[in-house]
């Protein structure tokens, strides 16, 4: 499913991808960390609303329970009636542009169906394509700079400090370390790759998908070649040694200084 955002089409999922590792995987550098959360969907009525920053913010009345939610710019009026799509749920969010800081704060990807009569408003441009659909949105409400992107590894915005670990090979001749995965990547990308590694984090339901950390001891901490991310439909448990297998895919870019040298895709976790 897409939303219309300036006139140009852009990803839920880039969405989710952007907000998820430009907010709750960076450091931040002037205020305390903001602690994410899934938010679900909801509906109500605008009892309050304003834009800024290329966001419309609505408070939403549902019932005694009432709801800050951030939306890509959209025109709106208060007294009207909304459903919004699930999204991140920001605690003690900041916002620059207000300079306002809200308790709790639902970033969505937008409206589910606009009502009649409303349609989006001026946002700031989206680049072509899905990347940097939010991109300038959250530039714009971030509390601090995010990392530069990593060209040798995994995003530094991401990356999972280094454990002293060790781990065996995945066997196989697909079977590769991970630091031998951000080694060949280039000549691995788009082919079937199987790696071993213990789980050292997981974020869970992005792109309807969750992300697991792999280390397996191997890799260079200083060049975040340590900490491989494999994404899959599988929940394995923080902590475990696991096997899995999935797409190769090199040099992914998310925006946002958010990129990656190795990430593998679609896994699926062996016996």
């Amino acid at each position: 499913m897409r939303q219309l955002f300036h006139g140009k089409r852009i990803s839920v999922c880039t969405f989710f991808v952007l907000l998820t590792l430009a907010l709750a995987g960076m450091a931040t550098a002037a205020t305390p960390s903001t602690d994410a959360g899934s938010g679900a969907a909801g509906q109500g009525k605008i009892i309050e609303t304003m834009n800024s920053g290329g966001y419309t913010y609505l408070l939403v009345e549902s019932g005694k329970d009432k709801t800050w939610v951030a939306i890509p710019e959209t025109t709106v009026k208060t007294g009207q009636t909304v459903s919004y799509q699930a999204g991140m749920t920001m605690k003690d969010f900041h916002s620059k542009t207000l300079d306002r800081t809200f308790a709790a704060l639902v970033f969505s990807p937008g409206l589910d169906g606009n009502p009649a009569g409303d349609k989006t408003g001026p946002a700031t441009s989206a680049p072509a394509g899905d990347k940097g659909s939010f991109a300038s949105a959250v530039e714009a409400e971030k509390t601090a700079e995010a990392p530069p992107a990593s060209t040798s590894g995994g995003s530094g915005g991401a990356v999972v400090p280094f454990a002293e670990i060790a781990v065996d090979k995945a066997s196989g001749p697909n079977g590769y370390t991970v630091h031998e995965i951000f080694l060949k990547a280039k000549d691995l990308n788009g082919k079937t790759v199987r790696v071993q590694g213990k789980v050292m984090k997981i974020n869970m339901n992005i792109m309807g998908r969750n992300w697991v950390h792999l280390q397996d001891g191997s890799g260079d901490p200083l060049t975040n070649t340590h900490d491989l991310v494999v994404t899959t439909a599988a929940t394995p448990t923080e902590g475990t040694v696991v096997t899995a297998e999935g797409t190769m895919v090199a040099d992914k870019d998310f925006g946002a200084g958010y990129a990656y040298a190795a990430i593998v895709e679609d896994a699926k976790f062996l016996p």
